[in-house]
């Protein structure tokens, strides 16, 4: 069974879902307000993290800011429905996902899965280590490097790099990221996405070129940059 902590203020909500995810296959532990909740975050190592984000104590915003001063952890987030500004600022602050309240405990399943896929999900007969240009990408460690240094990548940037070195100069689609990296059909309205690649963006900076390593091809989707003496490599 995966472990995973809820942290909610909901303590019937919190009930039901624990009854429903362990016989899902999820260990669960809750907790009922922010600053425990970040307590019990670093006490132990969990597969994932379901953070609302009005919590007493401690918000879920700052709880998910310290959680990332030290791990990478899968989050997913819990908002409010309505507040687009929630989810957009969870995203920015390192959130993998979100599902908006009330919802259907079986879209919460389907999205935890999705997360935890993306963390376990292996490359197969594709190539397990990637360099481009500065950048290296040991996947099977799920360690991403630039010029020597370790990256900081929260698992959906982990994907969305991945996806990006294993075809670089070619525009990957926004439906095509959305389906294999966030494992859901891609939704014009939802923004995660983009938050997601904004976020990865500023992590690996500019090129020589001084340009963004990662472009957006408007209506379509990304694109990873290549120096003009690119020679990739995959082992």
């Amino acid at each position: 069974m995966e472990d995973v902590l809820l942290i909610d203020d909901d303590v019937e909500l919190c009930s039901m879902l624990t009854e429903y995810l362990d016989k899902n296959g999820f260990r669960v532990r809750s907790v009922h307000r922010g600053d425990s909740g970040l307590a019990a975050a670093q006490q132990h190592s969990w597969a994932l993290i379901l953070l609302d984000v009005m919590l007493p104590g401690m918000d879920g915003f700052e709880v998910l800011k310290r959680i990332r001063l030290e791990s990478n952890v899968s989050v997913l987030l819990l908002t409010a429905r309505g507040e687009d500004i929630d989810r957009i600022v969870g995203l920015e602050i390192g959130a993998d996902d979100y599902l908006p309240k009330p919802f259907n405990p079986r879209e919460l399943l389907a999205r935890m899965r999705a997360v935890l896929r993306r963390r376990d999900r292996t490359s197969g007969p594709l190539p397990a280590l990637l360099r481009v240009h500065d950048l290296d990408l040991d996947v099977a460690a799920r360690k991403a490097m630039k010029a020597g240094k370790r990256l900081e990548l929260t698992d959906v940037e982990f994907g969305l790099l991945e996806a990006l070195m294993r075809a670089p100069g070619q525009v990957l689609s926004r439906e095509e990221l959305s389906q294999s990296v966030l494992g859901r059909a891609f939704d014009p309205f939802d923004r995660s996405l983009d938050m997601h690649i904004s976020r990865l963006r500023r992590k690996l900076g500019r090129n020589d070129e001084d340009e963004d390593r990662v472009k957006t091809i408007r209506g379509v989707g990304y694109q990873l940059v290549l120096d003009r003496d690119f020679s990739g490599e995959g082992d």
